[in-house]
């Protein structure tokens, strides 16, 4: 069974150990808050605690490392992980840089190692089911995408909204459309730290001329977590705010010419419910 070892046991680190206690050896929990770690040594007896990230990394019977550190250490942590020789999960954003981000991949694949980042949509059963309508072709050609990921909360003050929230939207815009955006426009305004964009919206236009659009805050009333995939021939929505209607279709297509008044009136078609 593989041996893993977390650092990081704030915000995210309980889910994370929870859940690699299941799936695998959870060897070790690190992090650098006494009072964490004697929480966690309850809960998981047989891991050992270290407030030292290197002792994690001198156990040669490790194998992997999960890093759910505040964002400003990903980098470091990770890249000492590889060097280590250690396959590494890091949460989002694994780097603040893009020639940080380069050299990550550069270190994983010089080593063959796994580094994965914490993209946890891509594995929900709603974008699963989202990415199997688009493959398809059950909604024709893909136009655009629209996201909203909104709350009020929870403030950031390491990272803005853009690195906060939207990871996890880009990932799958990028997924869906199967392209790397050949422009991208950001712009968000830092309202309650300085430095520190609390909403901000993201254009992207693709070689295809698809287009995609995102809205990211915690400073907003509504908690919206809402996916728009507008096709050709249907559109589809994944709203994750749902309890059970994650995925709705919509069999709309407005610019088909109708003949009749009738025709015109439905031309909405079906909503149905995968």
């Amino acid at each position: 069974m593989t041996r893993v070892g977390l650092t990081g046991l704030g915000y995210w680190g309980p889910n994370l150990a929870r859940n690699f206690d299941v799936l695998a050896e959870l060897a070790w929990l690190c992090d650098v808050d006494e009072e964490r770690r004697r929480a966690f040594a309850d809960r998981y007896p047989a891991a050992r605690l270290t407030a030292e990230f290197n002792e994690l990394l001198a156990d040669p019977a490790l194998d992997a490392v999960v890093i759910a550190t505040p964002v400003p250490t990903h980098y470091e942590l990770a890249r000492r992980a590889l060097e280590a020789g250690k396959h590494v999960l890091v949460e989002k954003p694994p780097a603040m840089k893009g020639a940080e981000m380069d050299e990550l991949v550069r270190l994983a694949d010089e080593r063959d190692l796994v580094l994965m980042p914490g993209h946890l949509l891509l594995y929900h059963p709603g974008v699963r089911k989202l990415k199997d309508l688009v493959d398809e072709g059950d909604l024709g050609e893909v136009l655009c995408v629209y996201t909203n990921r909104q709350n009020l909360g929870i403030v950031r003050t390491n990272e803005n909204a853009l690195w906060s929230l939207g990871v996890h939207d880009l990932s799958v815009i990028l997924w869906l459309i199967g392209e790397e955006p050949e422009e991208a426009v950001a712009y968000g305004r830092d309202f309650l730290t300085d430095g520190v964009e609390d909403v901000v919206f993201c254009y992207l236009r693709f070689p295809s001329g698809k287009i995609a659009h995102m809205h990211l805050s915690w400073l907003d009333p509504h908690k919206m977590r809402k996916m728009t995939v507008v096709g050709r021939e249907k559109m589809v929505v994944f709203d994750d705010m749902e309890l059970e209607r994650k995925i709705t279709v919509y069999e709309k297509a407005p610019w088909k010419r109708a003949e009749t008044y009738g025709e015109w009136q439905t031309r909405s078609g079906d909503i149905s419910i995968p």
